[in-house]
């Protein structure tokens, strides 16, 4: 009876090994080799006998760097020398009579505006949520709780130039602005270039790396139903 033929040829894999993706070669040159091994073994007849390879190595490594990244990821500050950082913000207010109807710092007409312990600039509310998230900083409702009275009314510039200095305070400037509004009425076309001149302006930023959309919800919801407006904002911060 013939001998089984234990097959195997990984080569030994060490921690240098396991951390460096350059390194992985020798693992497709041994699946290749088990490959043609076991070809042969079936077109001579030969018994098969697997031999498992423990890899110690391999489970080390891969438990050291998860540590690695864990520590990397809880000590991540806004200082961290990245090239850039991106976040995204989101914001969304009740509209109601008797409120003005503010976006981007613009006094925009309308019969209805947004009920807020601020001047409800869903916009700027927007912006700088996410700004502070490409910081890794807590929200804007954090930094400015409704519950303090000093915030009462306040103009949503003051909270686009904190922002602002914390960006600058982490080392960073903003590469390019991104934000979407959601409203039913009014039309904003008319006041879009006023809305993203002035944004431009607060940010400090060249109006070429500011952009604004705005859409309607096709009358679903309270978006549609010209009960809320909404905004989107995502924002690319470069290091300088």
């Amino acid at each position: 009876m013939a001998m089984a033929t234990p097959l195997y040829c990984t080569p030994p894999i060490s921690n240098k090994t396991a951390s460096n993706p350059n390194s992985l070669t020798p693992l497709v040159s041994s699946r290749t080799c088990f490959t043609k091994q076991l070809t042969l073994a079936l077109s001579s007849s030969l018994s098969l006998r697997a031999t498992p390879r423990p890899l110690p190595a391999v489970a080390a490594a891969a438990t050291t760097n998860a540590v690695e990244v864990e520590q990397q990821t809880s000590a991540a500050t806004p200082s961290k020398a990245l090239p850039f950082r991106v976040g995204h913000g989101f914001d969304l207010h009740r509209l109601e009579p008797g409120y003005p109807l503010i976006i981007g710092g613009i006094n925009i007409p309308h019969d209805r505006g947004c009920e807020a312990h601020s001047d409800g600039d869903v916009l700027l509310h927007c912006v700088v949520d996410a700004i502070l998230g490409a910081l890794g900083l807590p929200d804007i409702g954090q930094i400015f709780p409704d519950s303090d009275p000093k915030w009462k009314g306040a103009a949503s510039s003051v909270f686009i130039k904190e922002a602002v200095r914390l960006m600058h305070e982490a080392g960073y400037e903003l590469g390019n602005l991104d934000a979407t509004l959601i409203l039913q009425r009014p039309k904003l076309s008319p006041h879009k270039e006023a809305i993203r001149a002035n944004l431009s302006k607060l940010l400090g930023a060249d109006p070429s790396v500011v952009n604004l959309k705005a859409k309607t919800h096709e009358k679903v919801d309270s978006l549609g139903e010209n009960r809320s407006i909404a905004a989107h904002t995502v924002v690319l911060l470069m290091k300088k």
